[in-house]
């Protein structure tokens, strides 16, 4: 793995948070565009987190210049939201927003491994095959997303979470995450919340994917879905959630 940042608080940050895995190991680390591309190129490495804004080069330079049959994955950590579209242009694993929290550290890295797999990871459902529509009318059974090159269709099937950033939705699936615009109010008119159901103001999760669940002495209930994520209920949710899940959330302590 490469990683690289311009503020050396934050690559030090990365650096630690790194630690906690054991199987992965920092061959390069670049304070500039220009150091991360070079190492990029002379470097094996089958993983580069960059930032996005860096000096001589910006990260989204560097991925545009790696695409091709054996590029690396990349996973975006910048400080802002404003560049997610480029990212997901250039088909990047995924795009975390400083500070980063390990869980969601952890899952990007586990959808790079599942991209890079050959099956793409297990249950993953092909973007190009048939999905049966919900037996539901008036719901959503596919988004189309915008590409540089067209659009591609993400059948709500796939979607096992999305989270908000700002006036976009990232829809995550087994192996990529998409951006779309949308309100979060207009996605919940439009979802089956039997398929994926409204945990907080800014966040849906599909429900047969929530693995664990906890409660802290704080009362805050979080949900951990079994690809790492680890989603926070809000107050205003936790009745139809547990609802949907079958679970008294008010017992449910760590």
């Amino acid at each position: 793995m490469l990683i690289a940042d311009d503020e050396p608080v934050s690559l030090e940050r990365l650096r630690l948070s790194l630690a906690a895995f054991s199987d992965i190991e920092i061959v390069g680390s670049a304070t500039n565009g220009e150091e991360a591309m070079s190492l990029a190129e002379c470097t094996p490495a089958d993983l580069l987190l960059l930032d996005i804004q860096m000096p001589g080069r910006t990260g989204l330079e560097i991925a545009r210049e790696l695409q091709g049959p054996n590029a690396p994955e990349v996973i975006f950590v910048t400080a802002f939201a404003d560049f997610a579209t480029e990212a997901f242009e250039v088909d990047a694993a995924d795009y975390l927003l400083k500070p980063v929290k390990q869980d969601r550290l952890e899952e990007a890295i586990q959808r790079a491994r599942r991209r890079r797999s050959p099956t793409g990871g297990a249950g993953t459902v092909s973007a190009t095959q048939t999905v049966r529509p919900p037996v539901e009318t008036g719901y959503e059974h596919e988004f189309w997303i915008r590409k540089r090159d067209g659009f591609l269709r993400v059948p709500v099937d796939q979607i096992l979470r999305i989270e908000a950033a700002r006036d976009y939705a990232l829809l995550h699936t087994d192996t990529n995450s998409h951006i779309l615009r949308i309100t979060m109010a207009e996605l919940e008119r439009r979802l089956n919340p039997e398929n994926l159901l409204r945990v907080h103001r800014s966040a849906f999760v599909r429900p047969d994917t929530v693995a664990r669940i906890e409660r802290n002495d704080s009362g805050v209930t979080r949900l951990h879905s079994h690809d790492g994520a680890m989603i926070e209920v809000g107050p205003s949710y936790a009745k139809r959630v547990a609802s949907a899940l079958g679970v008294p959330l008010e017992s449910a302590k760590t």
